[in-house]
């Protein structure tokens, strides 16, 4: 057997890149059943036709994680790549996804694209995230600015991209390939067929053990797996503070004596985090009333 990634998947077919090429499988029915295979799930494969590049995927090996929104397995990283105008910024769905990335132990790294488009805002926001603690990369994806610095941050890592329509993430990944490989596709060449009939993931790959995948599902965005209890952990600046607090338990929110609301008052927390923090506290616990 050969060992391979599943780059893609198209009606049941799963498109798996081994040392040798990239064969078109079948799964077996146990590997069907339940979550499945996805995008980026590492497998063993048996070669059926060598010549034709057929085979069958027989194992499926451990996942370091797996999304089940988008369906992808095996991510190190998620890049949010936000723009400055047309679209404008959505800060509150980025700490989001910044919360979540947290949640499920994914390093995430933002990315400012358009930045051409100079204003108050971009230094605000870059000053926010980086006093963080977040990594924060500024792009023009048309002329190439910032690129070969995305390429490092790339390295021996499985990438995502997030972002609304719009911010440019198809932009910024040609312009990594030097070329058009959103359109083209590696399932686009490997079966003409495959075109706009992929699911929405496929894994590109940049140099060995180095992928990127283009991910729209995660625009549709949903946290409700984190409980509004432990929110406070997943934003990752509030951690040095939260022993200040006077109450076990503090929500941050009405609390007083709240080791967060004095490190906003002195400026330590952004306030526009802040709100943001407290905003979807208030969603998650309004939907936990209907959750039993």
């Amino acid at each position: 057997m050969e060992q391979g990634i599943v780059i893609g998947n198209i009606a049941n077919l799963y498109y798996v890149e081994t040392k040798s090429g990239v064969y078109e499988c079948n799964a077996r029915g146990k590997l069907k059943q339940e979550e499945g295979l996805m995008v980026g799930d590492k497998v063993q494969i048996e070669i059926i036709d060598s010549v034709n590049k057929k085979g069958v995927v027989n194992v499926l090996l451990p996942r370091t994680m797996c999304l089940k929104r988008p369906k992808i397995a095996n991510l190190t990283q998620i890049i949010y790549v936000i723009s400055l105008k047309m679209p404008k910024p959505d800060l509150l769905l980025l700490d989001k996804q910044l919360a979540y990335a947290e949640y499920i132990h994914i390093k995430p790294v933002i990315c400012i694209n358009k930045v051409d488009l100079e204003n108050r805002e971009k230094n605000e926001i870059i000053e926010t995230y980086k006093n963080a603690g977040y990594t924060v990369i500024e792009t023009i994806a048309n002329n190439k600015k910032g690129i070969d610095e995305v390429r490092k941050i790339l390295r021996n890592n499985i990438t995502a991209f997030a972002g609304n329509s719009g911010v440019g993430k198809s932009t910024l990944i040609n312009a990594i390939f030097e070329k058009n490989i959103t359109e083209e596709g590696l399932i686009s060449q490997k079966i003409k067929r495959g075109k706009n009939t992929t699911t929405n993931i496929t894994l590109y790959k940049l140099d060995e053990n180095e992928y990127i995948a283009d991910t729209p599902g995660f625009s549709v965005f949903d946290i409700s797996e984190i409980e509004s209890t432990n929110l406070d952990k997943y934003f990752i600046e509030f951690k040095q503070y939260i022993e200040k607090c006077e109450f076990i338990g503090c929500t941050h929110i009405k609390e007083e004596n709240c080791g967060i609301k004095m490190a906003v008052e002195q400026g330590k927390i952004s306030k526009a985090r802040y709100d943001r923090y407290c905003k979807i506290w208030e969603d998650l616990k309004e939907k936990e009333k209907y959750k039993w």
